[in-house]
């Protein structure tokens, strides 16, 4: 076990020396989460929008049902993409398991429900807000999820940052799927694991204090975005 002190110098070293082991890592980790983002983003926030304004019988318990999986232990989504794309699954003949793709799968299926359910607290509240004044321009619905997500923007993407938050801080979903290959899908959160039991504190601590600052950046945004908006209803 190398000495906390040595180890944080270290760590240091690798970061302000941009090593291409780190930067290789941090790069696949942003591509795979914010590629996991985009998905989830054009999936959730529509689903998100419908559940908004529908009114629909079996409404309420899609809302339980989404509400729950946002709840979904990470491991037990990655358990279920793991049987999914193995060899013997529905979808092993794609050959997409241990690979980023694999892993990208996962992150979306984890955070759409997060973007869903959040986009349509945001949505629902504008439209019980704006309601009387809809129904008296007659607007058709896709005209009206179009103002609402309008209306709300700055308040969804606080949305989009929190799952891009949840999307690379994850590590349980991630390794089952991608198996923590070195130089093929090794990211930030299953390199600090593996570096950690190995006693190899620096690499980890580097890699943790690109994650933090990364998570503080996040945070900073919303905050950002909040103090913007003037009013925190929305945000």
């Amino acid at each position: 076990m190398q000495d906390f002190a040595e180890a944080f110098r270290l760590a240091a070293r690798l970061v302000l020396s941009g090593d291409p082991t780190l930067m290789e890592i941090i790069a696949l980790s942003l591509r795979v989460s914010l590629s996991a983002l985009a998905i989830a983003v054009l999936v959730g926030l529509p689903a998100g929008a419908f559940l908004a304004i529908a009114r629909f019988a079996g409404r309420n318990a899609l809302l339980v049902v989404l509400n729950a999986l946002m709840g979904l232990p990470p491991v037990v989504l990655g358990l279920l993409v793991y049987l999914a794309l193995s060899r013997a699954g529905p979808l092993g003949a794609l050959g997409l398991l241990y690979t980023p793709t694999a892993m990208i799968i996962a992150q979306s299926l984890l955070i759409t429900p997060i973007i869903a359910a959040l986009s349509r607290q945001v949505i629902e509240d504008l439209d019980r807000e704006y309601g009387e004044q809809f129904r008296s321009l007659c607007l058709s619905p896709y005209r009206r999820i179009a103002v609402l997500v309008r209306e709300g923007r700055l308040a969804l993407t606080t949305v989009a940052l929190a799952g891009f938050g949840r999307a690379i801080a994850e590590v349980g979903a991630v390794i089952i799927v991608g198996g923590n290959i070195a130089h093929v899908t090794r990211v930030m959160t299953t390199a600090i694991a593996l570096e950690t039991a190995k006693g190899e504190l620096a690499l980890a601590l580097a890699l943790g204090l690109v994650l933090m600052t990364i998570a503080l950046l996040v945070n900073g945004a919303v905050m950002a975005i909040r103090l913007g908006t003037g009013d925190e209803r929305h945000a």
